[in-house]
């Protein structure tokens, strides 16, 4: 078996599609999404993430507003800055690019922003409010990898689902939203006993360990559907490469279906972002959601 490859880059291109549709109709009554983004510190790669995120912000007609601060800001002043776009009606998502330099207290800035501009999905309300099925702001990553699923796979109701992976970013969010689905969920980690049968039991394996490769093809059951979270920076041959956290080339053998890296889940990731900031400003205005853009 070679599985069919799930193209991320499409998808996500087609996501960004509506958005800018929907952005056109909110324009055309006077209303403009807008989308600030707080980097804090030079580190490059979120220098580049953050790059990504204006312009395409930019390209869907949302407003972008980027504040960069220096790395030695204190709490006090961070926590005035989402004050103030807290109460600035122009900006209906807020992010602040993460990690933050050690001295910032990372739950404490997160908590600061209003839920309802929380377009990260990373606020306590609004944990609380997907882990209990209501109505919330989702995080992007797994939002991404919901609409990838239900693309590929239609109903996702009575599928058994493995979830490889704990952090609050993506694995406990990928859980419940898989469970808002009716899939049965299994939440697996590092010390999960016999932790290859537990994966090929599942006919939805969601790689999120942050583990170069560390699923095989052993570990998939035949036919399954794999997405892989997983980012790392590998040397191979003399040569740095991007790699998830499935090896690739045995997982596709006998999985039915699988992301690649790079090109799979990534490119949601911003896609559902600005899907998110676009919620965010219908709920604002009192204006019905965007359809196929939420959970």
């Amino acid at each position: 078996m070679t599985a069919a490859v799930i193209d991320g880059k499409a998808f996500a291109a087609e996501v960004r599609s509506r958005v800018a549709a929907g952005v056109a109709g909110l324009v055309a009554k006077g209303i403009t999404p807008g989308l600030a983004v707080v980097l804090v510190g030079e580190d490059p790669a979120s220098q580049v993430y953050v790059r990504s995120k204006g312009k395409m912000t930019v390209e869907v007609g949302m407003n972008s507003f980027e504040h960069k601060l220096d790395a030695s800001v204190s709490q006090d002043e961070l926590l005035a800055l989402i004050a103030q776009l807290n109460a600035d009606p122009a900006v209906h998502g807020i992010l602040v690019q993460l990690p933050l330099p050690g001295h910032l207290e990372e739950a404490a800035v997160i908590n600061a922003i209003d839920p309802a501009k929380d377009v990260d999905g990373f606020h306590i309300s609004n944990v609380g409010l997907l882990a209990t099925g209501q109505k919330s702001m989702v995080p992007c990553t797994p939002l991404g990898c919901l609409m990838l699923l239900r693309d590929r796979l239609g109903d996702l109701s009575g599928l058994n689902a493995v979830v490889v992976g704990r952090s609050n970013i993506v694995g406990k969010p990928m859980a419940q939203l898989l469970l808002g689905d009716s899939c049965t969920v299994t939440i697996a980690h590092s010390r999960t006993k016999d932790l290859k049968e537990v994966c090929k039991r599942a006919d939805i394996l969601v790689a999120a360990v942050g583990r170069p490769e560390m699923i095989t093809g052993d570990y998939v059951k035949p036919g399954a559907t794999v997405i892989d979270v997983g980012i790392n920076r590998i040397e191979r041959d003399g040569k740095q490469k991007l790699v998830g956290d499935v090896d690739y080339a045995s997982a596709a053998e006998v999985a039915g279906a699988i992301t690649p890296v790079p090109g799979g889940v990534g490119p949601m990731t911003i896609a559902c972002l600005l899907a998110n900031t676009l919620t965010a400003c219908c709920r604002a205005n009192g204006l019905p959601e965007p359809e196929g853009l939420t959970a």
